[in-house]
């Protein structure tokens, strides 16, 4: 086998990412072993970096001094350096580009991205037993991305070994998880003239084993920050003098939570962080809140949103404080084209391990995978979200979350099949 990954390359290239998470933005050493992988294949184009991201809008976006000390961590770890040059200011993520013939372009979306939390070292979580612990201390691959990624290489390799027709794209996409990616990627022109896009998710509560065709009952989603500014005062002396930000933001806070629920549909609110003030002494000149607005459809996050702005500009001026409200992070809602679930589904039957297939589910969730798969539509193309089962000992976002790695091989199976048939039908 030449350039071609076996499947122990590919457990032991997911284990390496595991063992090196990064959040969004941040994926400097993922993205550049990725690239390292991606330039042994025998690809028509590979982009890199801000090539995939076109002129789009980089939504929470970390500061500076957050990304240096990001990248000198990745150049510690051993990432090659001419590809970390490339991905200066955040600028992360890959596309790989396969062409063979006259048929249709397919897309395929991996995200690629880690989450802040403290991996386990119980001797009962496979990572630590087996070595490949998260070495970034605090962050870690608590929801399968290191296994999107590694699937992503495994399905380019499949197909360019198998008699596909047409064009294959690979997105690795950065800023999942903070849903401020995908709109950037699918901007950018490089889904102009794909005409079928799958995108895929490890887990989400279905066991090794199991394929989920379309996912869908995707919750579109706002993440906002509202920095108010009010006047600090001694509290003591002269409470009066001072514009308290701390009040506006409780009050901020309180009805949020009062927005009225919508007969179209299910909402959802929520504040997740907090701050502000520096003594107890002084009245507060400067607090924050973080937060959150889903919605059933995206007409209803939207609905959701208008409100919540409109609640937080009233907080503040009921104490005469100013607020800055910046969206963190968005996604739409989406739904999977039945064409392709049905493709995935009669490839599904085929794979060895499959012994479950459902050919929808709700996620119960948001994802900006939901761009890409929107702009597809939208263009006269076709989209469906895969899920495929893995036994995970701990749920999505803790510390115990792993990935049954035959799942890969699964995955792998279904996906690239799915692209082959694809292509030879373009349904």
């Amino acid at each position: 086998m030449s350039h071609q990954a076996t499947m122990d390359d590919l457990i032991a290239f997911r284990r390496d990412l595991h063992r090196h998470p990064e959040p969004a933005w941040r994926e400097f050493y993922t993205t550049a072993r990725i690239v390292d992988a991606l330039e042994t294949r025998e690809l028509d184009a590979l982009y890199v970096g801000p090539e995939i991201l076109g002129d789009g809008e980089r939504m929470a976006l970390p500061d500076d001094n957050e990304l240096d000390a990001w990248f000198e961590r990745a150049r510690e770890a051993g990432a090659r350096e001419d590809i970390l040059q490339r991905l200066v200011g955040g600028y992360t993520g890959a596309l790989a580009v396969f062409e063979r013939g006259e048929g249709p372009t397919v897309g395929l979306r991996v995200d690629i991205d880690a989450l802040p939390i403290t991996e386990s070292d119980e001797e009962s979580h496979l990572p630590a037993a087996e070595g490949f612990r998260s070495e970034n201390e605090g962050f870690m691959h608590a929801c399968g991305h290191d296994a999107h990624a590694t699937i992503g290489l495994g399905v380019l390799d499949a197909v360019i070994d198998s008699d596909f027709e047409g064009t294959l794209k690979v997105f690795f996409q950065p800023s999942e998880e903070r849903v401020a990616g995908g709109k950037a990627v699918a901007n950018s022109g490089h889904l102009d003239d794909v005409d079928a896009l799958l995108a895929v998710h490890v887990g989400l509560d279905h066991p090794t084993g199991e394929v989920v065709c379309g996912v869908d009952g995707f919750l579109a989603v706002s993440h906002f920050r509202a920095d108010f500014t009010g006047a600090p005062a001694h509290a003591g002396a002269k409470p009066e003098e001072g514009k308290n930000a701390n009040l506006a933001a409780a009050a901020a806070i309180q009805n949020l939570y009062g927005i009225s629920r919508h007969s179209d549909g299910a909402t959802r609110v929520n504040v997740g962080l907090m701050g502000g003030g520096t003594a107890t002494n002084i009245v507060a000149e400067e607090s924050f809140i973080e937060g959150e607005v889903r919605g059933e459809t995206t007409e209803l996050m939207e609905y959701m949103e208008d409100r919540a702005h409109t609640v937080i500009h009233s907080a503040a001026a009921m104490y005469d404080c100013e607020v800055e409200i910046g969206v963190e992070g968005k996604a739409p809602s989406a739904q999977s084209d039945e064409k392709l679930t049905s493709v995935v589904r009669a490839v599904s039957e085929g794979v060895d391990g499959v012994d479950s297939i459902l050919d929808s589910d709700d996620l119960g969730g948001s994802e900006d995978a939901t761009y890409l798969m929107q702009y597809v539509q939208d263009n006269g193309g076709l989209a469906a979200y895969v899920g495929v089962g893995t036994d995970h000992p701990g749920g999505h976002h803790t510390r115990t979350f792993d990935v049954d790695e035959e799942t890969i091989r699964i995955a792998v199976d279904v996906l690239s099949g799915s692209v082959e048939q694809i292509a030879a039908t373009n349904p």
